[in-house]
């Protein structure tokens, strides 16, 4: 085309040029993985289900634009996630997917526990599980008379912790829903109002680790 005519099929309403130099789209990215010995997969639709020795979970990637697959010849033993004309940040979302996978498989066969204290300067924090150990009851939380209720989400249990004083200890298999549970918890006993450099009173997370140990 001549040099007018090409400026003018590029170039929008308002003069604006349409076509412009960005960063460089892939045709395709994949990233694949191995699923450890005693853990199954179930792949449909962007639906992944993953079973293990602790149970099962259920994973949706349906708002993900990304293909998720069995590499031939694996006997499905290796799973691939794969995403076509992609670049830039867009390309995380692979990764993202990968290890949203990889924490269930890390679930579903060891579990997942965290542990939170108890920290308080004068008014000690009552804690009670109740509810089958799926309720947290915080009272006399700076000495206040309100009861803070918080309910585990999903499987997630709570316990008293057995040889620490003023520490309870959260599993469960979602990763998602143990450190969730753990965000509600913190997040209830927000000191209001003062400055939270010298009223450091709450329930924090101290340690990350797993059920089963290694």
């Amino acid at each position: 085309l001549p040099r007018a005519q090409l400026q003018a099929a590029t170039r929008g309403s308002r003069g604006a040029a349409v076509l412009r130099a960005g960063a460089m789209k892939f045709t395709q990215k994949r990233q694949t993985f191995d699923i450890v010995d005693g853990v199954t997969f179930a792949i449909k639709s962007r639906a992944v289900k993953v079973t293990g020795p602790r149970g099962s979970l259920e994973l949706s990637f349906k708002h993900m634009p990304i293909d998720i697959f069995f590499e031939e010849g694996s006997d499905e033993r290796k799973v691939v996630v794969e995403k076509w004309f992609t670049g830039g940040k867009a390309t995380a979302s692979i990764r993202t997917c990968v290890s949203h996978m990889e924490n269930a498989m890390t679930g579903v066969t060891k579990g997942f526990e965290y542990k939170m204290r108890f920290v308080y300067s004068h008014f000690p924090i009552n804690v009670s599980i109740t509810n089958g150990a799926k309720r947290v009851e915080i009272r006399n939380f700076l000495g206040e008379k309100v009861i803070r209720v918080v309910d585990a989400l999903k499987d997630t249990t709570v316990k008293r912790s057995e040889d620490v004083k003023d520490e309870i200890v959260l599993s469960g298999n979602d990763i998602d829903a143990v450190s969730r549970t753990c965000a509600l918890i913190q997040n209830i006993c927000a000191v209001k109002n003062k400055d939270i450099r010298k009223f450091l009173d709450g329930i924090y997370v101290s340690a990350k680790s797993t059920v089963v140990k290694d």
